[in-house]
Parts: structure tokens; sequence; C-alpha cells
């Protein structure tokens, strides 16, 4: 075997090593195809997990299934005594509980009411594709640092998979850590960066209601909880703009409000179901108390009983700038500055924020929009499909960042 390289002997304004060959691309394209016709939920992910590791086993390396059974990871390389942290891809690999509604495309799920429609086919595809590239790489003693790929399971579910995968100890012997979103508002081709916070917090929040009911001829005799429930979902929402900085963003929002039977009866329960997400992580430890708060104080004028479940979802995730360097830089070498653009911070959560409670690092936005595309297709939608020349995109992302990481430890 060649001698290993160092980061020196990498170039940095010329071509970079670890292009991605037809035959790889075109396989990669099929292997996407295979996941997004057999998407799996949280935790469910039996024939994703397989998948992966038979084919990095085919590469000769030595992926572990995670302790709860899906899921796995991969050391790309070999760690010495003199080794640093390692550079962690990671990729999520679950899909959504919404039918594939698309037309025309022979690679549609078979699975009723399942969908990879938040492109983790997309993501997981292309760090296995990295991990492949590297690893022939490594074998010609041209990765200078190993790499860690982690496909986690259950993204979708709060509040994520990822705090099991660190509990199973996915970031020992990591440094630093690297992903990437599908964004179908970015052309492919191209990737959205953003230092600082890219995403938003994500909680659920539960409310029960309860207090005597009677009939409509009367309301004066009971916990009118329809008006409460009303009030509730209106109120809170408009209260708690009040009680915080308006730049933490913090908003709630209903998805279900369920009451009552009968028209001329006031029922004696209600219950409302929604999300809490807040742009800033300080707001975002607040929250609770402060959702609490309106809550109580808004029922409270109505005399109606709450029950409140605040769920913790998952944190922003806050992009450390020098791993956003690492990215652009990486980007550069392999496609132009002209490849990268500022990204905005959504609203959207992701539990990619809590291995940057543990470790730097960052995500990057992956355009998946062909140019020219004016369907608007957007994520969690039974419609939403991508690009499939972001597969490529991504692994020479991956690929190009592992290979500079020495330069940015």
């Amino acid at each position: 075997m060649k001698s290993r390289a160092s980061e020196t002997d990498l170039p940095v304004d010329g071509v970079l090593p670890g292009t991605l060959s037809d035959p790889l691309r075109a396989e990669l394209i099929a292997f996407r195809r295979d996941l997004h016709m057999h998407p799996e939920l949280g935790n469910q992910e039996f024939r994703t997990t397989a998948a992966l590791k038979a084919r990095l086993e085919l590469a000769g390396l030595a992926p572990r299934v995670l302790a709860t059974g899906t899921g796995l990871i991969c050391d790309v390389g070999t760690r010495g005594p003199d080794t640093g942290p390692m550079l962690a891809l990671r990729a999520d690999i679950d899909a959504l509980p919404i039918p594939d509604t698309k037309a025309g495309v022979p690679y549609r799920s078979t699975v009723p009411d399942r969908a990879h429609a938040c492109g983790h086919d997309v993501h997981t595809t292309a760090v296995l594709g990295a991990g492949l590239v590297l690893a022939a790489l490594d074998r010609e003693g041209l990765l200078p640092h190993p790499v860690r790929l982690i496909f986690q399971p259950a993204e979708e579910v709060l509040p994520g998979g990822a705090p099991e995968a660190i509990e199973a100890g996915v970031l020992e012997g990591v440094g630093r850590i690297i992903g990437v979103h599908c964004d179908p508002k970015v052309d492919v081709g191209r990737i959205g960066l953003r230092a600082g916070a890219i995403t938003s917090a994500c909680d659920r929040l539960e409310v029960s209601l309860d207090g005597p009911g009677g009939h409509t001829a009367r309301p004066h005799l009971t916990t009118d909880l329809v008006t409460a429930a009303a009030k509730v979902a209106t109120e809170v929402p408009a209260l708690l703009t009040r009680r915080v900085d308006a730049r933490a963003g913090l908003a709630v929002a209903w998805g279900r409000l369920e009451t009552g039977h009968v028209c001329n009866a006031i029922p004696q329960h209600a219950e409302l179901s929604g999300t809490v997400r807040c742009l800033d992580l300080a707001t975002w430890r607040q929250a609770p108390d402060l959702v609490h708060a309106a809550i109580d104080e808004v029922a409270g004028m109505y005399r109606a009983k709450t029950v409140i479940d605040y769920i913790r979802g998952v944190p922003p995730v806050v992009n450390d700038p020098e791993s956003i360097d690492l990215l652009a830089t990486a980007m550069t070498a392999r496609r132009g500055s002209y490849a990268i653009e500022d990204t905005e911070q959504s609203l959207g959560g992701e539990d990619f924020s809590w291995y940057l409670e543990q470790v730097p690092g960052a995500m990057a936005r992956l355009g998946v929009r062909t140019p020219g595309d004016t369907r608007g297709l957007d994520l969690h939608r039974g419609n939403f499909d991508a690009d499939e020349e972001a597969i490529t995109v991504g692994v020479e992302l991956f690929t190009a960042s592992a290979l500079l990481y020495g330069n940015h430890t």
C-alpha cells in the first residue's frame, strides 16, 4: 500500500482526487431509487439498514449496526495512536407516513402511505457514495484522516434518533460532523450555507381542557370549553409575541382542535395539539415555562382546568463558522465559489442539532431543483422529488470535506 497522504499533499486550488466515476454514479442512482421505492418509517428501517450494510461490506468495510437494530456507523480509514478526532458524515435514513403521489416515475413508492418526501434517500445515498469513494482513496493511501459514516434512524420522530445514536457512542472519536439537507428551492449543483442557526427549534404541545358542561341555553352555568379552546388557540400565540423578543421567533401553531359532539350541548372536554417553534436557542430553553404560563392564563379566564404535555423536540441547528468554512472550501475546490449561495434560517426542525450540542459541525442545504423547473415542489409533500444529480454533488462535497479536513481541525 502507498504511504498515507497528508493534507499538504492534497491540492486546494487544483483538482482533488476522488471524483465520482460514471459506473458508481449509475449505481448510486439505482440505490437511491431502490430506497425511494421501499420507504421505511423511523426505527423500522431494517431493509434500508441491511442494504447499506451489504454494500459497505462489499467495499471491504466493517459497518456496525446500532443496538436498536436500525441505523449503522462505519469508519473509513485506520485510526492509529496519533490519529486526531475524525470527521463524521451524517445521513438520516427514515421516510414519512404520507402517500407518494408522483406520477410517471418508475421509482414511485411501492409501500402504501409511505414516502421519502423529505429527501432522506438522497442524503443516505450521498453519504454511502462518499464512503465508497473514500474507501477507494484509502486503499491508494490518499485518505489523510479516517472518516466516520453515520446512518441515523428516526430523524422524523421527535426528539429524533440522534440522541439515541449519541448515547450509543456514534460521536466517540469524532471532532467535527457535517451533513446536508435537500432544498427544493436551490438549483442542483449548488449548496446553501449559513453560519449560526439555520433551522429552528421544534417542540410538540398537547393541551387538555376540562370543566362542567351543560346546555347551550345556560352557558353561564358551565365552563364553556368551546369558547375556552377557541381562545387558547387564538390568544396564546398572540400573547407569546408580547412575552418574548420578536427576534426570537417564538411561534405556536395548532394542528388539531377537538371538542363537542352535538350543537346544543357544551362539552366537558377539549383537546388541542400543535407545535412550538423558535429561532433562538436561549428562548427555546425558556419556552416550556412561557407556554405553560400563557395557556394557564388564557384558560383561567374561562375557568377551564388545564393539563399541558410539553414534549421537547429538537433545538435549532447552529452551524459552527469553522465547519461552514470547511464546506465552502470543499465546494469551491469541486465546483467553484459560484456553486455556493447564502441561505436563510428556516422554521423547520432537524435532529442534527443534537450532534452540535456535543461537537462542532454544520449542515448545508443541498440543491435538488432542476434548473428551470417551475413545479414548486416542496418537502413533506407527496409529489416531492429530487434531481438525481444532487447525489453526485453531495458525494463531491463530502469527499472534498474529508480530504481537506486536516486544514480545519
